[in-house]
């Protein structure tokens, strides 16, 4: 039976760089390889069809010869490279490997050890020590190792054994179609080890939970939603893995006058009438205590005054942002007689001095509605 042509196989134009056959061969291969189509003849053959394909035309010598004499060039062999020989694939299977099991098999060589889970503590602290920063004692649950059996897994007196079944290498070799790659064991999960009297404590495991207690400092400008890490205080490694991380969560309870977005500030402040008419001088709250705001003459209700540097710390450096301050005009709701009999007068004054205002506004009134 005659082979079909390479460029064919590979789907690429004779023209074809050296790049574009490659990727053409990987997406066969990802196509058709035997883990993938499990007990699939018809896609093993398509496979290795395009193996022997691309072993020709990824060597500049083999394919310059196949391009004059075609397959001929080879005599009776599979390919320029046979199929015992896959130096010339190492990048392309790592791809493979890579896509099927999550790695390149060149690294999963020996048993290594495993790094121990990460954490996460929910951290709620006060409006003011989120701006000014604070130092909390958290109590936390976490996996340590066994005193008992110092974190082997072994009975006392007794020590983890190499695993029977990958002889303490952690890694099986598995035939798949015509070549072998390696996987975890399932037996030892890839540790290597064998325990055979598991310590009563830990059942094996290694660890057990206990309660810790951490001081976490929180940095001043420390907003909602941010957190902080703490570097190996999560649960332990095995097989001399690294520990876990601890992460803490940070929440911040609201503050009766100020808002905050970040390290600016907002707040609302009562504005009297005669104080926004005249002019004067504003008792704001800031961070640091009460401070004084000059009040112009004439200031609508609504006006904001900004504060600069009486914000919230920047993170992580010396600058703050600014305290922003919105006054509003203050309407009682009750008066007494002699207030009512003050602000009658002034009523009449504000109509005589608003009358040529109130004209001219009404009169823009009549002009829209014709």
């Amino acid at each position: 039976m005659s082979k079909r042509d390479c460029y064919e196989v590979l789907g690429v134009p004779r023209t074809a760089s050296t790049d574009e056959i490659k990727k053409a061969y990987r997406k066969c291969a990802l196509q058709f390889h035997p883990d993938k189509n499990p007990g699939n003849k018809e896609a093993e053959e398509k496979f290795k069809e395009a193996t022997e394909a691309y072993s020709i035309l990824s060597d500049s010598e083999a394919r310059s010869k196949y391009d004059q004499f075609g397959h001929a060039a080879f005599g009776q062999g599979a390919g320029a490279q046979g199929f015992g020989d896959f130096s010339g694939f190492e990048d392309i299977f790592g791809d493979i490997f890579s896509a099927f099991f999550g790695g390149d098999p060149r690294a999963r060589g020996g048993s290594r050890g495993r790094a121990g889970n990460d954490l996460r503590f929910d951290l709620k602290i006060g409006f003011l020590e989120a701006v000014n920063g604070t130092e909390r004692e958290i109590k936390i649950g976490r996996r340590v190792a066994c005193q008992d059996c110092s974190g082997s897994g072994a009975a006392a007196g007794t020590q983890p054994e190499a695993c029977p079944q990958c002889k303490g290498g952690g890694q099986i070799r598995i035939q798949q179609g015509f070549f072998t790659i390696q996987r975890p064991c399932n037996v030892c999960a890839g540790s290597g080890r064998f325990i055979k009297n598991a310590c009563r404590t830990c059942s094996g495991g290694g660890t057990n939970v206990a309660q810790s207690k951490l001081n976490v400092k929180v940095p001043a400008g420390i907003d909602s939603g941010q957190r902080l890490k703490l570097r190996g205080e999560g649960e332990p490694g095995s097989g001399g893995g690294p520990n876990g991380d601890l992460y803490v969560q940070i929440s911040i309870e609201p503050h009766p006058i100020f808002e905050r977005e970040e390290s600016e500030l907002f707040c609302e402040v009562p504005l009297s009438y005669t104080a926004a008419v005249l002019g004067g001088e504003l008792i704001i709250p800031t961070l640091e205590g009460e401070s004084k705001l000059k009040i112009p003459a004439g200031t609508d209700s609504g006006k904001i005054f900004k504060l600069k540097g009486k914000g919230v710390p920047v993170l992580g450096s010396n600058r703050r942002g600014d305290l922003h301050v919105r006054v509003k005009i203050h309407i009682p709701k009750k008066v007494g007689e002699k207030h009512k009999e003050i602000l009658q007068k002034l009523q009449e004054l504000d109509e005589r001095s608003m009358g040529d205002e109130n004209k001219g506004f009404f009169d823009k009134v009549k002009e829209m509605f014709g």
